[in-house]
């Protein structure tokens, strides 16, 4: 089996390789080809990869490679981790929102607007080579805006089999299983439960948990809002929180917190990738040190926690056909038949040798649809944008989107998106 990592430069890669190498029993690799267009990340990632699989003795080959079309052929599984620009594009991204009263992130509003125009259209030239070199691979995608690239490959690479990948779920999965576990005194282990959700990537909400088909939400909700009632400083105000009856997803803070969260960015610097590019340089001297064969702890201080757990799982139930169900960003299908069903969205799905399947929901209520509904379509005006450097487009997406700016200030913001990230967006310059 041949699996292939483009951007494989990443600081995440070690915690990746663990993943594959604790799953050897049942997943048996015999090459990971790490891809990326960074020499000096890749020989320094990439060395410290050979170095951990070697400690092991050496059960697959890692194999470094400059060239996207080489490292994909002939490949069972391609996972996409890659950032467009790296962490200074990103950077990028976090100050134009700020110059212009905006939120400035790296998935949602502008931020996350201009990073899909840089992303889609090298995921797309992936998808590409999976169809002519890797036909029947699985295309795993990391790469955020995970839900808005996802919808970019249902539409332009449909043929192709791919899933979007978003570490929030798992997490949100753990942390109530933790919970539980105190309140109970039982240990409850993760493929027993089953968290019920459903959104877009980055703008959902969480209303269901079972155990054993058990539902557990009755105790875990009220249990919650009381923890929210006894803090200082809560994330959330418990009226919100008790009128939906749902635990919303964190980045749902950007859309019911604005001004606060605006607030909060006028203190930069440091912006969260001046952060991430702090850590990374440490992260990079760590790795480069030839005795080191573990991933050092400062790894968590990147975030992605349960990032290689998922990822390894995916692969694992979908090449083993065992059936598993994480939370995924997929095409609807008519699961939420209420819903349009050429609609990516978030949600669990069962995973089995045959693909991805979203399994049957109810809607969201109406508080919640208002929003999904204006953000899918940003979403979708993004996407034929970044596909065809359609300015027209481009100018609707920001003027939909509910974080964009006021309709006399797009033209604005539009060319300051352009201009900022013009050496990346060659659609839209000829």
């Amino acid at each position: 089996m041949k699996i292939t990592v483009i951007g494989g430069g990443s600081t995440y890669t070690p915690e990746l390789v663990n993943g594959f190498l604790e799953r050897l029993a049942t997943l048996p690799i015999t090459e990971l080809w790490l891809m990326d267009i960074d020499p000096e990340r890749l020989n320094v990632v990439g060395g410290f990869a050979q170095r951990m699989v070697k400690a092991k003795g050496d059960p697959f080959k890692v194999v470094l490679s400059r060239n996207q079309r080489e490292a994909i052929s002939g490949a069972s599984y391609v996972t996409t981790q890659l950032r467009v620009g790296m962490m200074p594009a990103r950077r990028g991204d976090e100050y134009l929102g700020l110059r212009h009263g905006l939120i400035g992130q790296e998935t949602t509003g502008v931020g996350g607007m201009a990073k899909a125009l840089r992303t889609i259209p090298i995921i797309l030239s992936i998808a590409k080579d999976v169809r002519e070199v890797a036909s029947g691979a699985l295309l795993a995608n990391f790469t955020n805006p995970a839900g808005l690239v996802t919808e970019a490959l249902n539409r332009y690479a449909p043929d192709v089999s791919a899933v979007g990948v978003c570490n929030v779920g798992i997490t949100t999965k753990m942390d109530i299983l933790e919970g539980l576990e105190k309140f109970t005194g039982a240990k409850i282990e993760s493929d027993h439960a089953l968290l019920k959700t459903l959104g877009l990537n980055h703008l959902t909400w969480h209303y269901g948990f079972t155990v054993d088909g058990e539902e557990m939400w009755p105790q875990i909700f009220p249990a919650y809002v009381a923890e929210i009632m006894k803090e200082e400083e809560p994330e959330w105000d418990h009226r919100t929180i008790q009128t939906l009856g749902m635990i919303p997803n964190y980045y749902l803070q950007y859309f019911y917190y604005t001004d606060k969260k605006f607030t909060e960015q006028k203190k930069w610097p440091p912006s969260r990738a001046e952060e991430v590019m702090e850590i990374e340089k440490d992260l990079l001297r760590h790795y480069a040190d030839p005795t080191l064969t573990e991933p050092p702890a400062d790894l968590m201080k990147r975030g992605g926690a349960y990032y290689s757990t998922l990822a390894t799982q995916l692969i694992n139930s979908h090449y083993n056909d065992l059936g598993q169900v994480h939370v995924v960003n997929v095409r609807n299908n008519g699961a939420v038949k209420e819903w349009p069903a050429d609609w990516v969205l978030e949600m669990p799905a069962k995973v089995d040798s045959k693909g991805v399947h979203p399994l049957p929901a109810d809607p969201l209520p109406a508080s919640c649809f208002g929003l999904i509904s204006q953000v899918k379509m940003y979403e979708l005006l993004t996407v034929e944008a970044a596909v065809h450097g359609d300015r027209n487009a481009m100018y609707q997406a920001l003027l939909t989107n509910p974080l964009g700016p006021s309709a006399d200030k797009v033209q604005e913001v539009m060319d300051d998106m352009l201009e900022t990230n013009k050496q990346w967006l060659p659609q839209f310059f000829g």
